[in-house]
């Protein structure tokens, strides 16, 4: 089978698109990405076809407008509206591709917009496929743009919709701007997250841990919640450094914020510093573009860019990071005590999850971080207690099957 995936976003939304499509090649199938530019390297390793995108998030998170945007409901809808502005000059080429590769099935990210419109175009099944538990109207929890605290299931269903319809009506604006400005008659105006068949009856995929979210008694059966789509573990040979400083002493904790930019790097590195000092911990810190500034590789902490998450967790007692659901998950796959600073989205509602489940602490919001929360946060999260809630919850999400479940879905979708 020819098979067409479109994510769009950060390397968290990227990543668990590459593990599926690695598992579909696996089974035989030839897989094309579309996807952000600069992750061609790591779609090619996966032995996939890669077809960039012309949009760089990174540097749009690094944007203060956009950084200062995220931080309130008001400003994630103008963030939304921005954002969607900023992606109309992928659309062209979604569908270029589209109609280019030709694929029997399409895999599309929620952001992927062009998705169920060339489903219908070429007459194939377009499966929405989400990382994060807030795409389908449910009585359980709210939608996680609306905060993560439950109102009971009258008032979260309302945040579903709420949220929903700005977004229907957000990319509805998108797609009919380029249409007029293109040319492209791309036909009515639907609803991304709905998905489309040529049967009428669109099949959605949710790529996140049942053990994590379990799946709502209110879902229609059309909703399938595979687990998440993880990588196995990385080959890789990690610098003698890292080796000699995990080697040296008691495992570290791990502490990055992902490829989210933090709002404000001076507190981020201030409260990290005297967090470290006041518990004593050793620490590999993953810089990255997640807000971590002026530390260097010493006795007891070792700097570096970026590791793979599969590598490192393992040699961690525990992981500092945003919540977001690639870091939240591989942190609890390994069974490792998480201790989440949420800066937007879908991390407060991950955070307040992993804290629900015994697997840490509650959530420290980035803009609340001190050096004292967040020291007794990874005391908390040492405790022998939450170590072993944390582990087991590890051993549950270890027997899931992700990628297998989501392939066979496929195959019996074709």
């Amino acid at each position: 089978m020819n098979i067409l995936m479109i994510s769009v976003g950060s390397r968290g939304d990227v990543q668990p698109f590459v593990a599926l499509g690695a598992g579909l090649r696996a089974a035989g199938h030839d897989v094309t990405l579309a996807g952000p530019k600069g992750f061609e390297p790591m779609i090619e390793a996966a032995g996939l076809s890669p077809a960039p995108l012309p949009v760089d998030f990174q540097a749009l998170l690094q944007e203060p407008e956009m950084q200062a945007a995220l931080n309130s409901l008001t400003g994630r809808l103008k963030a939304f509206r921005w954002a969607s502005e900023i992606m109309n000059g992928q659309l062209s080429e979604m569908w270029r591709i589209g109609l280019e590769v030709a694929p029997d099935l399409i895999l599309y990210h929620f952001k992927g917009a062009m998705g169920p419109y060339l489903g219908r175009r070429l007459g194939v099944p377009a499966v929405p496929v989400s990382l994060q538990p807030g795409f389908v109207p449910t009585r359980a929890y709210p939608m996680f743009l609306m905060g993560h605290r439950s109102r009971g299931g009258a008032l979260n269903m309302a945040t579903h919709k709420i949220i929903h319809t700005t977004m229907r009506l957000g990319t509805n604006l998108l797609v009919k701007r380029w249409v007029k400005a293109s040319g492209t008659d791309v036909g009515p105006l639907m609803e991304v997250r709905l998905g489309y068949s040529p049967d009428g009856r669109p099949t959605r995929m949710h790529g996140f841990s049942p053990t994590l979210v379990p799946r709502p008694e209110d879902w229609p059966a059309k909703d399938v919640q595979t687990g998440y789509f993880f990588s196995d573990p990385a080959d890789y040979t990690p610098p003698d450094g890292l080796s000699d400083f995990l080697g040296a002493g008691p495992m570290p904790i791990y502490v990055g914020f992902g490829s989210m930019p933090g709002l404000d790097h001076e507190r981020t590195t201030r409260a990290l510093r005297g967090a470290l000092e006041q518990t004593g911990q050793r620490a590999v810190l993953a810089t990255g573009w997640g807000g971590i500034d002026g530390f260097e590789t010493g006795d007891n902490i070792h700097v570096l860019d970026a590791v793979p998450h599969t590598w490192l967790f393992p040699r961690v007692s525990a992981v500092v990071h945003h919540g977001g659901s690639g870091t939240t998950h591989e942190g609890l796959r390994w069974g490792r005590p998480s201790i989440v600073c949420p800066l937007f989205a879908d991390q407060p509602f991950f955070g307040a999850r992993v804290a629900a489940l015994g697997a840490g602490p509650e959530p420290i919001r980035q803009k609340d971080l001190t050096a004292d929360k967040l020291a007794a946060a990874i005391e908390g999260a040492l405790a022998p207690s939450v170590a072993t809630r944390a582990e087991a919850l590890g051993e549950a999400i270890r027997a899931e099957s992700g990628v297998a479940t989501a392939v066979d879905l496929v195959e019996r979708l074709a």
